[in-house]
């Protein structure tokens, strides 16, 4: 038998414990902003439920690996807990239970009745095969089976994982139920009673926001866009769309670059070059693209959207363009947030930016539980309303109050969780 460690350095603090932090810092700006007392503000800060378990899987050599699982869920105040799983070797209970808590402010932000939470496992799911994932997955969520549930705790896909994984998560838990039960995961292929919609949601979520905070026409603004997988290569396509030029992209396997008096990239071309590939590197049609000078390009609009902590104090200071938005949760640090705001740029932050997948989980559930179907058009109406309307309450609290973009969207979203959970009271 063999553990699966994620390589760990001690001396540093962990990605995952920096978002943590990060997530709490907000929180604690909200908190001061709404004058809530010590005693809620810890509850505010602290997980409902926090699960860590082994997840044993065989390999197709015969070999047994031991991975860690996690599922928290952060608040449940305003209904059942609603979180993506994602499988990705640096993934650690901080991680998560960050990605769970912005999760609540984000329901709340734009007004769908779910809690937060988050699951993952410290995997590498790209060395694995297929049917090793699956026993992965099956045997993870029989771990966390006692948590999860249409009326309790509602797992999507994220990062590493997609809708075949939601369907393993979803017969897993009716086979111990004895019967179907769609409800359990959002994110699942049509057959299994998914969404039109519901793939590219996230990425349509960041769109909109985009353009809304551009406040005029997209046609020729340039964009560079951080991450090139599920979320970014949508969001670049559907900003291409709509007349930006997207200039640069980047993913793990490099950069690259095309100028806006060339005409930017070809979206679509890129993206087939690496379903090919694997990567964007190496494609033809561009320049290749030092991966840090992603971020520091001169551009209107920068879209963080891989990872947590990619604009830092240390990077923050280059950065050039006056619009961020966050495709990825908690892409900017706050040390990085002050600069920003200090050098006159706007950042439109994660919990409105990239809300958009779980409006359509929210979406989704709906269906399910009307044991209905709505068409694309009708999802991406319903989409489209309720991130403009987030976005102008949004402004309209910043301009009102002085706050940046962000510091609105946590006291929105913090406040209406507060509200819930004082009107409920405490259960002696």
């Amino acid at each position: 038998m063999s553990i699966m460690v994620p390589s760990k350095t001690p001396a540093l603090i962990s990605p995952g414990r920096q978002a943590l932090d990060s997530a709490l810092h907000q929180l604690d700006q909200a908190a001061e902003h709404l004058g809530l007392d010590n005693g809620l503000r810890t509850v505010l800060a602290t997980p409902r439920r926090s699960l860590t378990v082994s997840v044993p899987v065989r390999r197709e050599d015969g070999r047994l690996d031991v991975v860690q699982g996690f599922r928290v869920q952060h608040n449940v105040s305003r209904g059942p807990a609603k979180g993506g799983i994602r499988f990705h070797p640096g993934t650690d209970i901080h991680e998560i239970t960050a990605l769970a808590m912005w999760m609540t402010w984000k329901c709340a932000l734009v007004g769908i009745p779910y809690g937060g939470a988050k699951g993952g496992v410290s995997v590498d799911p790209t060395v694995l095969t297929t049917r090793e994932l699956e026993r992965l997955t099956r045997r993870y969520v029989n771990e966390i089976l006692p948590l999860i549930g249409p009326e309790k705790d509602i797992p999507a896909p994220d990062v590493g994982t997609d809708e075949q994984t939601m369907a393993w998560i979803m017969d897993t838990y009716s086979v111990s139920a004895g019967y179907s039960v769609p409800g359990v995961v959002t994110g699942k292929p049509m057959t299994l009673g998914g969404s039109l919609g519901r793939s590219g949601a996230t990425s349509r979520g960041v769109q909109i926001a985009t353009l809304a905070a551009l406040g005029r026409s997209p046609e020729g603004m340039t964009v560079a866009v951080q991450g090139f997988g599920k979320v970014g290569a949508l969001t670049a396509q559907y900003l291409a769309d709509a007349g930006c030029k997207v200039v640069a992209v980047s993913d793990i396997t490099g950069a690259v670059y095309a100028s806006a008096s060339s005409g930017g990239l070809d979206i679509a071309a890129l993206r087939t070059w690496v379903s090919e590939t694997g990567g964007v590197s190496g494609y033809r049609h561009a320049d290749a693209l030092p991966l840090d000078d992603l971020l520091e390009l001169d551009v209107d609009v920068l879209i963080p959207a891989a990872l947590e902590g990619a604009i830092t104090g240390a990077n923050a200071p280059r950065v050039r363009a006056r619009l961020i938005v966050e495709g990825a949760n908690g892409p900017t640090t706050p040390e990085a947030d002050e600069i920003l705001t200090a050098n006159g740029a706007t950042v439109v932050p994660d919990i409105l930016a990239n809300a958009g997948g779980v409006i359509v989980s929210y979406l989704e559930c709906v269906q399910n539980m009307q044991a209905y179907s709505w068409s694309s058009g009708e999802v991406e109406l319903k989409l489209r309303d309720l991130v403009e309307s987030a976005f102008s309450e949004v402004k309209s609290m910043a301009a009102a109050r002085g706050l940046t973009l962000r510091q609105a969207a946590h006291v929105i979203g913090v406040g209406r969780v507060a509200e819930a959970h004082q009107m409920r009271g405490l259960y002696p």
